[in-house]
C-alpha cells in the first residue's frame, strides 16, 4: 500500500475536467478529506492555469494530457481515466514524475461488445434504412429483405477482452464463430467452443468480420485492399474498435464493386467524420463512436474512477494502474529499476516472438537483498502483454489475463549470477521458437539488456531499435548505415554482439525516428542480412 507523505493528510483536491455521471461526483463530495471540483470544455491553457492546485485529474477521453499540462501540475499524484483507453495521456512523462496513471478497463467491455453485435443483427435486417423509409411514408418491404445470423460464420479479428465477449455472444446466436489472434493459444479458445484460424482463413470462410483491435502503428490501415481482395463475396464487416483500423476509402471501393456487401462502423479515421463518401451507400449504417455510451457502462466506470482515486487517497491503495504496482512506497522505491527492466524485456519478447506464447519462465539469479520479486514478475507480462493489448492490460489484471490466454508461467532464484550481481532471465516459448532474453541494473537505477538468445551485448532498452541477424563479414554495418542514411534515419547508438562459435552478429540500432516500411524492405534485401526487426521500447 502506497501512502502519502507525511504532512499530505489535509484536504486534498481533486479536479473533473471532463463529463463524468452524477454518481462520481457525489461520491467524491461525500469522501472524508476530499475536495472535487468538475471544470468542464476548459481550452488547454486555462487547464494549465489551474492544474497546480490539484493533487487528482479525472478525465474521459476530451482532456490531453500532455507533457506540458504535468509540467504546469507540481502537485498532481494521480490520473484517473474513466474508461479504458489513455492515449490522450503521456505515460512515459507522467511516471517520470511519480503521478500513477489509472484506467478502468472493466468498465465498459460488455456494452461495447453488444453494441458490435447490435450493429451486426441492424446491417443484416436493414433496420435503419427500413426505419427511415417508413418514417418518410414509405412501405419498401420488398426491397428490405434481410438476411439471417444464424448458421453463418462470424470472423472476431482480436481476442482481447471485448473481442473475447462477442465471440461468446455470436455462439449464443448459433453462428459458426472463427479467430484470428496471432498471441493466443488454441487451448483456451477451443475450451470456449472456438475455432483459431489464421488471417488468411478467416478472410476466406467470414460471412461477418467484426474488429477488436487496438490502434496501434501496425493495425492502421490493418483492413484494407488486399485483405477485402481476399474475403467472400458480400461479406459484412464490422468496426467497433478505432477508427483508421479499417482504410475506408479501400472499404468504399469494396462497397462499389458489391465485394463488401455491406459496413457497420462506431469508428472513424477522423472524428467527427464530417462529410465521407461511406455515407452514400445505403448498406452503411454509422453511429457516431457510441460503443460505451450505456447508462450502465458510463455508471460503471465513474463508480470505478471514483473508488479507485479515493482509496488511493485514503488508504494509499494502487487500482488498475498502468505504470505502477500496489505494493508499498519503500518497496516501489526499491524495485523501481527491475520494474522497468522486467516490463521492457517483456515487452521486448512480445516483438520477437514469431507466433503465440505458450510459456514464459523468469529467473531470478544472484543478490536481489531479499526483495520480493512477485511484482517484478507482473511488471515482466504486463510488457509481455502491452504490445498487442496496449490499455487493456496494467499491473493488476495481467497475471490473470496471461492465464487466460493459455501463457503458463514459471518463476524461480538462484543465489549465483554467473557474470553479473544480479540478472533476470525471461525465457518465451512458443509453438513455432523459443527466445531469451537477460538483463541487469548498472549502478543503481540504469537498466540494461545484456543477452538477447546466444548474442552478448549491452543495450539501453528504450526507444526506436533495429534488430538485426547479419552474417559477420566486412561491409556489412556499412551497408546497414549506407541505407539508413539514404532514409535520412539517424543512428543514435549502435550495440553489436557475435554468435558464440558462429558465423553470424546482432545489431541493435537505436535510431532517431522508426524506421518505415519501405527503408526495412531495403535493409533485409541487403546480401549479408539475415532478418530486420522494428521494435519499439
Amino acid at each position: 500500500m502506497l501512502h502519502l507523505p507525511a504532512g499530505e493528510e489535509a484536504e486534498l483536491k481533486v479536479l473533473v475536467s471532463d463529463k463524468l455521471a452524477d454518481i462520481g461526483i457525489k461520491m467524491f463530495k461525500e469522501a472524508e478529506g476530499v475536495d472535487v471540483d468538475v471544470k468542464v470544455g476548459l481550452a488547454p491553457e486555462e487547464l494549465e492555469a489551474i492544474i497546480k492546485e490539484y493533487e487528482a485529474l479525472v478525465i474521459r477521453s476530451a482532456t490531453k494530457v500532455t507533457e506540458d499540462l504535468l509540467k504546469a501540475a507540481p502537485r498532481l499524484k494521480v490520473i484517473g481515466r474513466a474508461g479504458i483507453g489513455l492515449d490522450n495521456v503521456d505515460i512515459p512523462e507522467a511516471t517520470k514524475r511519480g503521478i500513477v496513471v489509472m484506467n478502468t478497463p472493466g468498465g465498459n467491455v460488455v456494452t461495447t461488445a453488444e453494441h458490435a453485435i447490435a450493429m451486426m443483427l441492424a446491417l443484416s435486417r436493414n433496420i435503419p434504412r427500413g426505419t427511415a423509409s417508413l418514417k418518410a411514408g414509405r412501405w419498401e418491404k420488398k426491397n428490405l429483405q434481410g438476411t439471417e445470423v444464424f448458421n453463418k460464420t462470424l470472423g472476431v479479428i482480436g481476442y482481447g477482452r471485448i473481442g473475447s465477449i462477442v465471440a461468446d455472444r455470436g455462439r449464443g446466436l448459433k453462428m459458426q464463430v472463427i479467430v484470428y489472434d496471432h498471441h493466443v493459444n488454441k487451448e483456451p479458445l477451443e475450451q470456449a467452443g472456438l475455432e483459431l484460424v489464421s488471417l488468411e482463413e478467416l478472410y476466406r470462410r467470414s460471412d461477418y468480420i467484426t474488429i477488436h483491435l487496438p490502434k496501434m502503428k501496425h493495425t492502421i490501415n490493418f483492413i484494407n485492399k488486399e485483405a477485402f481482395d481476399q474475403m467472400k463475396p458480400g461479406v459484412m464487416i464490422i468496426n467497433c474498435a478505432r477508427g483508421g483500423i479499417v482504410n475506408e476509402k479501400d472499404l468504399a471501393d469494396a462497397l462499389r464493386s458489391g465485394k463488401v456487401g455491406g459496413a457497420a462502423l462506431d469508428v472513424f479515421e477522423t472524428e467527427p467524420p464530417g462529410s465521407s463518401p461511406l455515407f452514400e451507400f445505403d448498406n452503411v449504417i454509422c453511429t457516431p463512436h457510441l460503443g460505451a455510451s450505456t447508462a450502465e457502462a458510463q455508471m460503471n466506470v465513474t463508480v470505478a474512477v471514483a473508488e479507485q482515486i479515493i482509496n488511493y487517497f485514503q488508504t494509499g491503495t494502487i487500482i488498475n494502474a498502468v505504470n505502477v504496482p500496489s505494493v508499498t512506497g519503500e518497496l516501489l522505491a526499491k524495485l523501481r529499476p527491475y520494474l522497468t527492466l522486467a516490463e521492457r524485456m517483456g515487452c521486448l519478447q512480445a516483438q520477437l516472438a514469431k507466433g503465440a506464447i505458450k510459456a514464459v519462465t523468469i529467473r531470478y539469479l544472484g543478490d536481489f537483498l531479499g526483495l520480493d520479486m512477485a511484482p517484478v514478475t507482473t511488471a515482466a507480462l504486463k510488457g509481455l502483454l502491452t504490445p498487442f493489448l496496449q490499455d487493456e492490460v496494467n499491473f493488476v489484471n495481467a497475471p490473470v489475463i496471461a492465464k487466460e490466454r493459455g501463457i503458463k508461467v514459471t518463476e524461480s532464484r538462484s543465489v549465483e549470477a554467473e557474470d553479473f550481481t544480479n540478472l533476470i532471465t525471461i525465457q518465451a516459448t512458443g509453438s513455432k521458437e523459443s527466445n531469451t532474453v537477460s538483463g541487469t541494473i548498472f549502478g543503481k537505477h540504469e537498466p540494461r539488456i545484456v543477452r538477447v538468445n546466444t548474442f552478448r551485448l549491452e543495450v539501453v532498452p528504450e526507444g526506436h531499435l533495429l534488430f538485426i541477424h547479419n552474417i559477420d563479414k566486412p561491409g556489412a554495418i556499412g551497408s546497414i548505415g549506407t541505407v539508413l542514411g539514404r532514409h535520412n534515419i539517424n543512428i543514435g547508438r549502435m550495440h553489436v554482439g557475435q554468435e558464440r562459435d558462429g558465423d553470424r552478429n546482432v545489431i541493435l540500432l537505436v535510431t532517431d525516428t522508426p524506421a518505415p516500411p519501405e527503408t526495412l524492405k531495403e535493409l533485409r534485401a541487403l546480401p549479408l542480412v539475415k532478418s530486420v526487426t522494428l521494435l519499439e521500447l
